[in-house]
């Protein structure tokens, strides 16, 4: 004799698979719910891949904070000239490690090809110290050649030497903004006067796994984009690295308090614009999503009240028996419990499994389509990346639970409800 009390034995005999309509509910609402679980789980998880990456990538190759010196009269950004005083009293702060000038704007590059038509593009060159640089930023350990920005030594992308068809070695020409004005104003005053550029050499390919990165910047050494933006020897601002990079908000506000007003601080996650849309992104799909578990739930509720109308002569012998409406009620809402159980351990089940073979099921698409579902140019990584937090499981698994438990709210009360007179009436 089974010792389970007789509310689960009943919940269990209703939902044995038999051939009726009844059945065949009962396993659409569990696949609904599973449905709505593996979705929420793959999807949540690769948006916090994304996050993760991205933070990763932006943590390597950018600053943590940045420090920009502004014009008091204009509150605009303006050059920054006694630059190794305002480094000191950022180096006196207890979480910094360490501290850089940077020079960083748009250029134009010229390639010098052997054979064939030269290419222009027109990147971001970033001028660093190199001996800074050299053992902590993303792009000095994903280098393909060396790190040598003596004389006129440039690093770039390996999406933009691909696109510009550099290889170590060649050499390309730069033209900064200011060149660009000074022929233009030459040629609006009527002078055939032509200003040459100068000449890099590709001494250094860096891949940081990110596309924007790979494909947008180039590297260059402090001195010469100082001579490109004729800055003389101001900068642009400070990099300055910290500790903990999660800390960047409360070692921002210290700074500002030790520098003044005269100075604007400007954060990882600030610099990244694409991040914080991920972020977004996650949180409003997560929301979203869960709309496609508050339907599987209606499929709960649709087979509750047909169990209700279905077993109204059962439940009136029940309750004639002896039955109390808390066990009339524990039944029907067992079977809601058992439904959503079986949808989210599956759901969760299938949701894992997904994300395990999620770039071979890329790549067999791919290959069979010719269609690409995650271009790198426009994501930024080669990979469908993911990431399972097991704090986003619980609150998808859990949250579903609890979804499908409301949903069989009223059809549980009304069978509690039920009077043995009424019930048995028409019978």
């Amino acid at each position: 004799m089974s010792r389970l009390p007789f509310e689960l034995l009943l919940a269990f005999r209703y939902l044995r698979p038999k051939r009726t309509f009844v059945s065949i509910i009962t396993l659409i609402s569990v696949l609904g719910v599973t449905l709505g679980v593996a979705v929420l789980i793959i999807v949540i998880s690769v948006m916090s891949g994304f996050d993760s990456q991205l933070r990763e990538k932006v943590l390597g190759f950018n600053a943590h904070l940045k420090v920009y010196q502004m014009n008091p009269k204009t509150h605009k950004e303006t050059l920054l000239q006694d630059y190794a005083k305002v480094a000191s009293l950022v180096k006196a702060n207890q979480n910094v490690k360490s501290v850089s000038p940077f020079v960083q704007g748009q250029v134009m590059v010229k390639t010098e090809p052997k054979e064939g038509e030269p290419l222009i593009g027109a990147p971001y060159i970033r001028g660093i110290d190199p001996e800074s640089e050299r053992n902590s930023s993303l792009f000095a350990t994903n280098l393909l050649g060396s790190f040598d920005l003596n004389g006129h030594g440039l690093l770039v992308g390996a999406d933009f030497a691909h696109n510009m068809d550099l290889r170590l070695g060649d050499r390309v020409a730069i033209y900064s903004p200011h060149t660009l004005q000074k022929m233009e104003k030459a040629r609006q005053q009527g002078k055939d006067e032509a200003i040459l550029p100068v000449d890099y050499e590709i001494r250094g390919i860096f891949d940081t796994g990110y596309y924007e990165y790979n494909a947008l910047i180039a590297i260059t050494s402090l001195e010469n984009a100082q001579d490109l933006y004729e800055l003389n020897d101001a900068i642009h601002g400070l990099m300055v690295m910290i500790k903990d990079p999660y800390e960047a908000g409360k070692v921002r506000a210290e700074l500002a308090m030790a520098l003044g007003p005269d100075f604007r601080i400007s954060t990882w996650s600030e610099e990244s614009s694409a991040m914080m849309a991920v972020m977004v992104e996650k949180n409003v799909m997560l929301y979203i999503l869960f709309f496609i578990v508050i339907v599987a739930a209606f499929g709960i509720t649709c087979t509750l009240i047909t169990f209700v109308v279905l077993k109204t002569r059962e439940i009136g012998i029940l309750k004639a028996l002896g039955a109390s409406s808390r066990q009339v009620m524990w039944i029907f809402l067992s079977q809601s419990m058992t439904v959503s159980i079986f949808g989210v351990l599956i759901g969760l089940g299938l949701g894992m499994l997904a994300l395990h073979y999620r770039n071979q099921f890329l790549y067999t698409m791919r290959r069979f389509t010719g269609l690409e579902l995650f271009p790198a140019n426009i994501y930024g990584f080669t990979e469908l990346p993911s990431l399972i937090v097991p704090g986003d499981i619980a609150i998808i698994c859990g949250g579903s639970f609890l979804i499908c438990l409301a949903a069989a709210a009223f059809p549980v009360w009304n069978a509690s409800r039920l009077k043995p007179v009424e019930a048995l009436r028409h019978e």
